[in-house]
């Protein structure tokens, strides 16, 4: 399969921007009133930060695709 380095540079740039937004919403769950009852953890808290997490897997794998898929076309031309 050949990915151009148009759809290699956007996986790359997907991958960024999930590191940019997902830390960044995940501070602001932290945050909430509705993370934590009495310093426990609740379940708003859990499902959010799983989401995060399963996220920041997922936009690191486009990621590294993208990088490992513009240094293959570049290695091509």
């Amino acid at each position: 399969m050949v990915i151009t380095r148009r759809w290699a540079a956007f996986l790359t740039a997907v991958g960024v921007w999930t590191w940019v937004i997902w830390p960044r919403f995940g501070l602001a769950i932290y945050k909430d009133d509705r993370s934590f009852d009495d310093g426990t953890p609740t379940a708003f808290l859990w499902v959010h930060a799983l989401l995060i997490g399963a996220s920041l897997i997922i936009g690191t794998v486009v990621g590294v695709l993208g990088i490992r898929a513009w240094r293959a076309a570049a290695r091509k031309a």
